[in-house]
């Protein structure tokens, strides 16, 4: 049945009500504040946005409502004083605005889009002028940062409560809307440094606070903004955006708590007991470079909220806590979406996440957890453990142990092969890796990354052409610790089978083992998005020169058994050619 162009006859007349009354309803309220009358109409105007069904008379209710509330909060309606009677009124009002704010969060799952990105703004713009009231009436002249409203903000994008207009038939089990989502990271998350730094904080409360059994997506809702953050601040110079515009004022210097002297002129007479403080686990290194000197000198938690806002370090720990607090609730239940969830936290932890944390050793454990989960879950884990080692001089002595054991013929069958093979030749760069642990890798990797390890590595050429005279090989495949394999005393043998190869691509490059070493390094990238279905296009695509020879009529045998030298026929035995296609 076609969807009717025009709502039926009964609901026009409705809706040309509820809008003559919306209009009607702001006009009284309008006026009424101008006059300080009464703001019974302000409920009426409420239950008119409740009840309605529509989108345009919603959002036509939304904004009315906005912008009446814009009226009250800039007359300064909602600032502390006056007498019982005031008191009484503005507890009211503040009801009134709870009721809204809950409406538009719940608008944030609505199936309108229009609707959801409204709300989000209108959100975002009560916030400043809630701040900006908030500032006015401080008794300490600060600026100051509604976190009342801001908090209402967070649960909307983490918990997802459901849209009033669903009438009860979702509950608080939803992801984030997508657009939700793309809009808030990107004009609030990655823009304004107090968004940023406000966001962090809260969401690590909402963490310690909520279930994630309760909320289910609640993980999954935080993961997908913060591996979004596209922009950090690396310099105090940086610290330059606010959206609310009181907070761009610089605050006053960090005073010490004895004698009121600053801690610029003394930065190094500090408390001997200082060294015993658990609080110093997220302060910055007092070794480190001295590329923050023009910041706010002081420990993250001596320091008020606006000055917080202004200091790189302050910015680093609430940044650190917040992943801290995340990454062990990844672990705590073994899921196949927790597991999702972890590879998406290792794609970005190498790159976005530990540049920026306090101290990045503090998620060894976490990751090295990783690794024993194995597949690509434990191969990204050892780029995350690989960049401590190299960035933060992390000492782990079995990081090569633990990389040998991912070295079997199912990682060419991995989502991130391609990834593992251009980070284990990184792994292998070094020229001060002993050529015993060396000589262990090559015997089952593929010919261009064998031949760059051998081109770097010299003391690994006697392996080419090594003729012991041994009738077995003395590698030992089963031995886990790469030292010990005696892979050294072995040969490529498997390499110099290749030679024979099907493919004519992989049979010529094998041929290069055979020649002098005085061709460069292969470039990796030329060779590892290469899959059997690269293959098989290549050669169906390429132009046959010389026409093949053919066999005038079919053979029995043309997928030959193992027992086939035993059989008249060459049917009955052992199929060699389908078990070559049995993984695991």
């Amino acid at each position: 049945m076609p969807v009717r162009s025009l709502p039926p006859p009964t609901k026009r007349r409705k809706t040309a009500v509820e809008s003559t009354s919306i209009k009607f309803l702001e006009a009284q309220l309008t006026s009424a504040v101008a006059e300080n009358g009464t703001l019974n109409p302000l409920a009426d105007l409420l239950m008119l946005a409740y009840g309605s069904s529509d989108t345009k008379e919603m959002s036509k209710a939304v904004y009315s409502i906005y912008r009446v509330f814009v009226l009250i909060i800039s007359r300064g309606m909602l600032v502390h004083g006056g007498d019982d009677a005031a008191k009484l009124v503005r507890k009211w009002i503040w009801e009134k605005l709870e009721s809204y704010v809950e409406l538009l969060v719940g608008l944030l799952q609505d199936e309108e889009p229009a609707l959801r990105k409204s709300s989000l703004e209108i959100l975002f713009s009560l916030l400043k002028h809630l701040s900006t009231s908030l500032t006015k009436s401080s008794p300490t002249a600060q600026p100051q940062f509604h976190l009342a409203h801001f908090k209402h903000i967070i649960h909307g994008l983490l918990l997802c409560p459901p849209s009033p207009r669903s009438n009860g038939s979702r509950k608080h089990n939803s992801k984030t809307m997508l657009d939700v989502r793309e809009n808030f990271v990107e004009v609030w998350f990655s823009v304004y440094d107090d968004i940023r730094w406000c966001f962090l904080r809260e969401a690590t409360l909402v963490l310690s606070k909520f279930s994630s059994s309760e909320y289910p997506h609640l993980l999954d809702n935080l993961l997908s903004i913060m591996e979004k953050l596209s922009t950090f601040p690396t310099d105090p110079s940086e610290l330059n955006s606010w959206w609310v515009e009181e907070l761009g004022i610089k605050p006053q210097k960090h005073k010490g708590a004895k004698g009121g002297a600053e801690e610029d002129d003394d930065t190094e007479s500090g408390n001997e007991n200082d060294e015993d403080d658990w609080r110093k686990f997220f302060d910055e290194d007092s070794n480190a470079k001295d590329t923050k000197k023009h910041s706010v000198k002081a420990r993250a938690h001596t320091l008020t909220f606006h000055q917080s806002l202004y200091s790189l370090q302050a910015h680093r720990a609430v940044f650190t806590r917040t992943w801290l607090n995340f990454l062990p609730h990844l672990s705590s239940v073994s899921t196949s979406s927790n597991r999702a969830l972890t590879t998406r936290a290792l794609n970005i932890m190498h790159r976005g996440v530990l540049p920026h944390l306090t101290r990045p050793v503090l998620v060894m454990d976490w990751i090295s957890a990783c690794v024993d989960l194995g597949e690509t879950v434990g191969l990204l884990a050892l780029n995350a453990l690989f960049t401590l080692m190299r960035d933060y001089n992390l000492d782990y002595p079995s990081f090569f142990t633990r990389l040998y054991a991912f070295l079997h013929r199912d990682v060419l069958h991995l989502k991130h092969r391609a990834r593992f093979f251009r980070l284990t030749e990184l792994f292998l760069s070094s020229t001060h890796l002993p050529a015993t642990l060396l000589a262990s890798f090559p015997i089952i990797m593929v010919v261009p990354f064998t031949y760059n390890i051998l081109k770097r590595h010299p003391a690994l050429m006697v392996m080419i052409h090594n003729n012991s005279g041994t009738d077995t090989d003395p590698f030992i495949a089963d031995e886990p610790n790469p030292n010990s394999t005696n892979a050294l005393d072995s040969s490529l043998w498997e390499l110099h089978s290749h030679i024979h190869h099907y493919d004519s691509a992989v049979s010529t490059m094998a041929r290069i083992f055979a020649e002098a070493f005085t061709k460069p390094g292969y470039s990796m990238e030329d060779f590892l998005d290469h899959t059997y279905g690269t293959l098989i296009e290549t050669e169906i695509k390429r132009k046959i020169k010389k026409e093949p020879a053919l066999a005038m009529e079919l053979r029995k045998d043309l997928f030959p058994t193992a027992d086939a030298a035993n059989t008249d026929d060459g049917v009955v035995g052992r199929d060699v050619v389908s078990e070559l296609w049995v993984f695991g």
